[in-house]
C-alpha cells in the first residue's frame, strides 16, 4: 500500500460525521479528529498551518505552501472533512479489495483530502516551492449540510487565481454544477369528522393536487431548459406528511421539495415561479424556502487561463459539468474562480459500502503534483 493510500485509510478511521445528522454528543460527530490529523501531517513536513473558527469548536484547517519570493498568484485546494452518517462501525474500518479502498468518506472526500495533503507535504519536504504562487490547502467543515466552512473561507476576500474543490469527478475538471433550492409546501384545510367529510376541506387532497401539478406540468416545462454541461433543472418531492388520525379530515398537510437549478437560474426567481404555477391552478399553497443561505449553481469560464492550465495537466479537451451541488459555487460567489476535481465516482458517495479507486487517488496525486511543477 502506497503512503498516500495509508494516509487515506487513517483518515477513514477518524469519524467526522456532520453534527447536523446525529444527536448532540454523538461520538462520531465533528471534524476535529481529521483537522488534527491534517495539521500534524502538515507541520511535520514544515508547512505553515492555521485554524479558522467556523461553528463553535468546528474549524477549517489552512495549510500553506508558501512560494519563493513574493506572492503573485494564489491557488486554493478545498476538500471537505465532514461525512454523512455512519450506520455500521465497519464503515470506519478501511478495507482494501483490489483497486478499491472501502470506508465512510473514502470517496466523499477523504480521497481528495489525502491526495492534496500528500502533494503539498511532498513538495515541502523536497524543497519544491513555486517561485511566485502560494498554494493553500483549505480543509473545510460542514460541506454536507450548510457549507459554513466554504462560506467562512469565501469571506476572506483573498485574491485567488483558481480554487480546486475536491469532490469525486473521476478526475475530470468540472466547471459547472447545479444549484439547489429546498422548498416546503404547506396547505391548510378545514377539519371535520371523517363520517361527514363534506363538512371539511382536506389539506391532503389539495397537497396531492399540488404535487401532481409540480411533478407533471411544471416538470415538463423544466425539461425544455437544457444547459449544455449540466442538463435540465429537476424537481423531486422528498418528504410529505399531514393529518392527525384516520377519522379526521386533515386540516394541514406539507411536502418538502428539492429543486435543482442550472446555471443562469436564481433561487428567488424560482421561488416566485413555483408560487405562480400553483396559483394558476387555483391552489392556495404557502411556499417557503427551507435553506439558511443561497446554494447557487456554478459556471466558471472554461477559457480562464488557470482552468486551461489544469485542463492541460489532466489531458482534458473541453469543459464538463456535474449534477450535484458542492462548495465550488460558494467559493465562486465569494470571488474565487472555482472548478471541481477529484478521485472517485459520485455514485459511490453516501452509500452504505462507500469506496474509492486506489489508482484514481494515486493519479490525482500525480496530476496535482504536475500542476505544482508548472506553476510560476
Amino acid at each position: 500500500m502506497s503512503r498516500v493510500i495509508q494516509w487515506l485509510a487513517e483518515l477513514v478511521e477518524l469519524p467526522s460525521v456532520n453534527p447536523a445528522f446525529v444527536p448532540p454528543g454523538d461520538r462520531h460527530a465533528g471534524e476535529q479528529r481529521v483537522a488534527e490529523y491534517v495539521e500534524q501531517r502538515a507541520r511535520a513536513a514544515g508547512l505553515e498551518t492555521e485554524r479558522q473558527r467556523v461553528l463553535g469548536d468546528r474549524e477549517n484547517v489552512l495549510v500553506r505552501l508558501t512560494p519563493r519570493g513574493r506572492v503573485r498568484h494564489r491557488l486554493v485546494w478545498a476538500p471537505h472533512m465532514d461525512t454523512v452518517t455512519v450506520s455500521d462501525e465497519r464503515q470506519l474500518r478501511p478495507r482494501r479489495k483490489g483497486d478499491r479502498l472501502h470506508g465512510r468518506g473514502a470517496c466523499d472526500t477523504k480521497g481528495s483530502l489525502a491526495a492534496m495533503l500528500w502533494v503539498l507535504t511532498e513538495a515541502a519536504r523536497r524543497g519544491r516551492r513555486p517561485a511566485g504562487t502560494e498554494v493553500i490547502l483549505a480543509a473545510l467543515v460542514d460541506e454536507e449540510y450548510g457549507q459554513a466552512g466554504s462560506r467562512r473561507l469565501a469571506r476572506q476576500g483573498w485574491r485567488v487565481d483558481l480554487a480546486v474543490v475536491g469532490e469525486p469527478t473521476g478526475l475530470r475538471v468540472v466547471t459547472a454544477h447545479k444549484g439547489v433550492l429546498w422548498l416546503r409546501l404547506v396547505l391548510e384545510g378545514r377539519a371535520a369528522h371523517a363520517s361527514t367529510p363534506w363538512l371539511g376541506r382536506s389539506a391532503v387532497t389539495a397537497l396531492a393536487r399540488a404535487v401532481t401539478v409540480l411533478e407533471g406540468q411544471y416538470a415538463r416545462a423544466l425539461a425544455q431548459r437544457v444547459h449544455p454541461l449540466v442538463g435540465r433543472p429537476t424537481l423531486s418531492v422528498g418528504r410529505i406528511g399531514g393529518g392527525r388520525q384516520p377519522n379526521i379530515v386533515p386540516d394541514e398537510a406539507w411536502a418538502e421539495v428539492d429543486r435543482r437549478l442550472v446555471p443562469g437560474e436564481k433561487a428567488d426567481a424560482v421561488l416566485r415561479e413555483v408560487r405562480s404555477c400553483l396559483r394558476r391552478h387555483g391552489l392556495r399553497v404557502r411556499v417557503e424556502c427551507m435553506q439558511r443561505a443561497d446554494c447557487p449553481p456554478l459556471e466558471t469560464d472554461a477559457s480562464h487561463p488557470w482552468v486551461r492550465r489544469f485542463f492541460d495537466v489532466v489531458g482534458q479537451a473541453r469543459a464538463e459539468g456535474a449534477h450535484f451541488f458542492c462548495d465550488a459555487a460558494v467559493l465562486a460567489a465569494g470571488g474565487m474562480p472555482a472548478v471541481v476535481h477529484g478521485p472517485g465516482d459520485v455514485a459511490q458517495a453516501h452509500t452504505r459500502d462507500e469506496w474509492v479507486s486506489v489508482a484514481q487517488v494515486e493519479t490525482a496525486c500525480r496530476q496535482l503534483a504536475a500542476l505544482l511543477e508548472g506553476l510560476p
